[in-house]
């Protein structure tokens, strides 16, 4: 089986290691498994990441880990070359959006992206994103997650923004990494498998699991992170809605259930 791990709230939460959660990412690489890590973290660069991760005790190398902003450089560059793309993110990625023409002017902005929300999502910058949408200079957001989780609990994410613009603007703004199925499709490729012989391990049930199971994954819900019990019994009474195709405790479980789905 091939291994597709999100990162914030299944491997760690504010850069902390979860409880056996570098154990178990170890036990797995001993094992051979191909993995990538498929995170929609914003505020920081992949290498940035990978070195965030070896303070935490993982070994995991950059070339491994799959960010929503190299996502939208690569589809930036394929449907919009050369265009002067307008930043909003909070974090400097500017790493994983090389080859791409940026500026700090909205005014001269031809491409519009939108990262992770934090302080830069003021009203006055979200007023000019929804000024250049209407005026229908493209607007592409990194990712679509309502919520991420830090050490305080959960705050909100730019998901919670895209629906307020595109019901202002009556127009759909296209994001790149999850639930989008351009993220694991480029996930899916570098891993070297087919899409049934990988398990997509997250801990937010519909950007996550339940996504990477409409694109044919095998999904692998954890109760940490963004987890809520009462989102999940909800989905579970809904007999004819989609469920996560597994559920666990936490990523520490994750080398015996790989194991048993193995010898099926």
């Amino acid at each position: 089986m091939g291994l597709l791990l999100d990162i914030d709230g299944v491997m760690v939460t504010s850069w902390e290691a979860l409880p056996g959660a570098v154990e178990a990412v170890g036990t797995l690489a001993e094992r051979g498994h191909p993995r990538a890590f498929l995170t929609n973290t914003t505020s920081r660069s992949r290498a940035q990441i990978a070195q965030s991760l070896a303070d935490c005790g993982f070994e995991v190398d950059a070339d491994e880990i799959l960010t929503a902003a190299r996502l939208t450089a690569g589809f930036v560059a394929a449907n919009h070359p050369g265009k002067r793309a307008w930043v909003l993110n909070d974090g400097d990625i500017s790493e994983d959006m090389a080859g791409i023409p940026l500026t700090d002017d909205p005014d001269e902005a031809q491409v519009v992206v939108l990262g992770g929300a934090g302080p830069v999502f003021t009203h006055e910058t979200l007023s000019t994103v929804l000024d250049k949408l209407l005026a229908g200079v493209p607007v592409v957001a990194m990712h679509r997650s309502m919520t991420w989780s830090t050490a305080a609990g959960l705050s909100i994410d730019t998901g919670v923004y895209l629906e307020g613009l595109e019901k202002a603007a009556g127009k759909r703004i296209r994001a790149i990494g999850k639930p989008s199925p351009l993220g694991f499709r480029a996930a899916i490729d570098h891993i070297g498998l087919e899409s049934s012989q990988v398990l997509m391990v997250g801990d937010d049930m519909h950007n996550d699991v339940l996504a990477a199971q409409a694109s044919a994954l095998v999904g692998v819900l954890v109760r940490t992170g963004k987890f809520r019990q009462p989102a999940l019994d909800a989905l579970q009474r809904d007999e004819f809605g989609p469920v996560p195709d597994h559920v666990i405790d936490s990523v520490a479980d994750l080398p015996k259930l790989v194991e048993e789905l193995d010898k099926t």
